[in-house]
């Protein structure tokens, strides 16, 4: 019973087996690709890696760094709407600008109402009061005057009747009065006269430099709001509310690195392609008026004519594409910047990275 049991197992391995080996010796026929691989369509043509980005005259997207730090309040605009130059995008906190500027302010208009008043002078009412000090000293100097002239009158009838010691206080009293007068006169010329020219000269300096501190105050206010530079295309807001932004940026904390608060494009009418040529192919490179260009989306069969804008004439160390981080490397590449206008059809954004060949007219 054992003996055939054994057999009974041994024959169905040795059937697996042999169904096994069948199964694995056919050959399936290959899937058709997902997308045609990118060829060159040029018979000489160079092959580079390149970098869609915003379509300015840097052929970089306009990176937005805050002049001022703090706090982000507010994000104004949603990633990929479409801004005119102006727009606020982005308010950092601005509470304590904003108590500097209003008591600079306070501290302006302060200065104007003093310069206003010397300005104004001579007050009505003290020219007034001026004038009445002068009529008083000059009656109490008539009313003196009378008095001693009596006194002198009556001396002169009857020495007796008045000591020469009353006459001599008389008579001082006399010029005590007319020095009063002439005090009470230049006061009212001065009071008339209104406010000295030098004094006037020096508040109006006063006036101007704090109206300068409040001006200078109310123009840093404005940094504490980032406004489109550009009508473009907000790509990304770095940043939340609450987190914290400086000149150089928002800290992210999946990179490690200080991000721009805002990245904007210019109009997405046109984008541009940055192909960066490995230095050993520069030679390769046709004249600008033989170049010609293709691109192909990775992951599609899409392919673009590009148009040529311009090289940038200087060889560098070749950097990370997919963030651009600062890696260095061993192979030195020179940029080369094309032009081409949007695909309807096909949704492209700066930063994706494109297969791109470069050949020359007629070959």
């Amino acid at each position: 019973m054992r003996n055939k049991l054994i057999f009974i197992l041994a024959a169905v391995g040795l059937a697996l087996g042999l169904l096994a080996t069948w199964f694995f010796s056919l050959k399936h026929p290959p899937q058709p690709p997902a997308f045609t691989p990118a060829s060159n369509p040029y018979g000489q043509g160079i092959y580079a890696n390149g970098i869609i980005e915003s379509y300015l005259g840097s052929g970089q997207n306009i990176s937005i760094f805050p002049e001022v730090s703090g706090p982000i309040t507010q994000a104004l605009v949603a990633e990929g709407q479409a801004v005119k130059a102006g727009t606020p995008l982005v308010t950092i906190d601005a509470s304590v600008q904003q108590q500097t500027v209003a008591q600079q302010k306070a501290a302006a208009e302060a200065a104007r109402t003093l310069l206003a008043e010397l300005k104004a002078q001579p007050r009505p009412e003290a020219l007034e009061v001026a004038r009445a000090q002068m009529e008083a000293a000059a009656a109490q100097l008539h009313q003196l005057q009378d008095t001693l002239a009596k006194q002198r009158r009556s001396f002169e009838i009857d020495p007796r009747s008045i000591s020469k010691d009353v006459l001599d206080t008389s008579a001082n009293a006399v010029r005590v009065a007319e020095a009063n007068l002439d005090v009470a006169r230049r006061q009212y010329e001065l009071t008339r006269a209104g406010a000295w020219s030098y004094d006037i000269a020096n508040q109006e300096r006063t006036a101007t430099s704090l109206e300068k501190q409040y001006q200078a105050s109310n123009a840093l206010l404005q940094k504490y709001t980032l406004r489109a530079p550009v009508d473009g295309v907000v790509l990304a807001i770095n940043g939340t509310i609450g987190s914290y932004a400086s000149p150089q940026g928002t800290f992210d904390a999946y990179t490690q690195a200080n991000d721009p608060v805002v990245v904007m494009s210019s109009s997405q009418q046109y984008l541009s392609v940055r192909v960066y040529v490995d230095e050993i192919l520069v030679h390769g490179l046709p004249a600008a008026t033989q170049m010609v260009a293709q691109m192909q989306i990775r992951g599609t069969d899409v392919k673009v004519p590009l148009e040529f804008v311009r090289v940038q004439p200087y060889v560098t160390p070749k950097i990370e594409l997919s963030d651009e981080r600062q890696e260095r490397v061993d192979l030195r590449v020179l940029p080369v910047v094309f032009r081409f206008v949007k695909p309807k059809d096909v949704t492209l954004y700066p930063g994706q990275l494109v297969d791109v060949y470069i050949g020359t007219k007629g070959h």
